[in-house]
């Protein structure tokens, strides 16, 4: 898969099944950091020093990586589930800068260890953080966990249409404790309506660079 250099310096990967890029072209870490670590991370970390976080897309892993960083520089102790259908290889893992553009190369290995790090076992990758990967369809995934956040981070409703209806947001719904939250990049008026109808509260939020709008929804 073909890696390039969004606007903020960071990488990224184009998955060819798909047609689309992993990240935004305007910045991929300055999107994760927006999305998922200030809208998501952030509010549950206020009054929490344990959370749990389900992550729909591992993709690249930068979403697991800047919240194991998070984690330690907050002193949290966060359990990390993310479900991945199409893992990218661990050539293109070594490629990717984000350690050097977060400004912790000495980290680039504990990076690549979550690449390599086995599947479907929890892995203790520090005191503050731990990582259990799916190999799995989202549409087949099923658990009893109940988690704080959600990450959902697949690729958006015109590249994988299937991951967007009101059946898989009610498993989100399901999967969430009373009062947690899922975030993502979406903002689709369907999309929406989606959530409302599987029980969320939504709130529209100010978008990364390069969209006006992103979604946090919130378990009555």
């Amino acid at each position: 898969m073909p890696i390039f250099t969004t606007q903020d310096g960071s990488h990224t990967i184009i998955a060819e099944k798909f047609g689309v890029s992993y990240h935004s072209k305007y910045g991929a870490i300055t999107e994760s950091e927006h999305v998922f670590i200030k809208a998501g991370l952030y509010l549950k970390a206020a009054d929490k020093k344990e959370l749990s976080i389900l992550e729909v897309g591992f993709g690249t892993g930068l979403n697991a990586f800047m919240t194991w960083l998070e984690a330690e520089r907050l002193q949290l102790m966060v359990k990390f589930h993310s479900i991945e259908a199409y893992p990218i290889t661990l050539e293109e893992c070594e490629a990717l800068n984000f350690a050097e553009q977060l400004n912790v190369p000495d980290r680039q290995a504990d990076f690549i260890n979550m690449h390599k790090s086995s599947w479907e076992q929890n892995i203790q990758l520090s005191g503050s953080f731990s990582l259990y990967k799916t190999q799995s369809l989202l549409e087949d995934y099923s658990t009893q966990e109940k988690f704080d956040i959600v990450y959902f981070d697949a690729f958006g409703p015109g590249a994988q249409p299937e991951l967007w209806t009101e059946n898989i947001f009610v498993k989100m719904y399901d999967c969430l404790k009373p009062g947690g939250i899922l975030v993502t990049f979406c903002a689709q008026g369907e999309f929406k309506r989606t959530l409302k109808k599987a029980g969320f509260e939504v709130e529209r939020l100010e978008g990364p660079p390069g969209k006006r709008e992103m979604t946090r929804a919130k378990k009555q």
